[in-house]
């Protein structure tokens, strides 16, 4: 990771590891720091805006210290300069320190590699996964996707992808984004889709909830 790694913050997107985001870049900051991404390499962090980002948007507003890097995969840039770009998501990090020196935001970060599961975390892990699985299987029905696209699929790249995908609040995105381990991302996971489950099962209280 690049002694400064450029700070992609947005109001409502959480990357996590091993998943595709696509981009569209229009702002001319933003624009610079893609441009000078690809002459180097192609990295970029993603971060939270913090509530209240409004009204400094223009600026540079508070972001959540814990972020997730990531390498442009494809690029795209249009005639008039925008850019349509896809990161991959590679390792979460946490900001030490920002640097001011350019139009768009850059930062000293420390990688927060994590270690891999034990035997026992590994069992807890697919108790979890079978739990995510029942729990998709009906909106999985609904849309006529294919099953076997997700069991192909690894644990953590599994875990990884539904918490950035599935339709939850940019706050739990980061929660779950800022847990320690793979097994604590897919309990919490559960546990979130359980809660929002009974909560629109329940009536009245998804009205209290709003």
């Amino acid at each position: 990771m690049s002694d400064l790694l450029p700070l992609f913050p947005l109001p409502n997107v959480v990357l996590f590891p091993n998943v595709y985001l696509p981009l569209h870049i229009f702002e001319p900051r933003y624009r610079e720091m893609v441009a000078d991404a690809l002459d180097g390499d192609r990295m970029i962090g993603m971060v939270l805006l913090r509530p209240g980002w409004q009204q400094q948007y223009d600026g540079r507003p508070p972001v959540y210290p814990i972020g997730c890097s990531g390498v442009i995969t494809h690029v795209e840039k249009l005639d008039d300069g925008r850019y349509n770009l896809v990161l991959r998501g590679l390792e979460r990090f946490r900001i030490v320190e920002e640097d001011h020196s350019r139009s768009y935001r850059r930062a000293i970060v420390e990688p927060m590699a994590e270690s891999g599961p034990t035997a026992e975390e590994r069992d807890s892990i697919r108790t979890y996964r079978s739990k995510l699985e029942a729990l998709l299987s009906p909106a999985v029905e609904k849309t006529g996707a294919d099953p076997r696209t997700t069991a192909a699929m690894s644990d953590e790249d599994l875990v990884n992808a539904l918490a950035q995908y599935l339709a939850l609040e940019p706050l739990e995105k980061q929660a779950l984004l800022e847990l320690h381990g793979l097994r604590r991302r897919a309990e919490s996971l559960v546990e979130l889709l359980e809660m929002k489950i009974l909560i629109a099962k329940t009536p009245g209280v998804s009205n209290v909830a709003h």
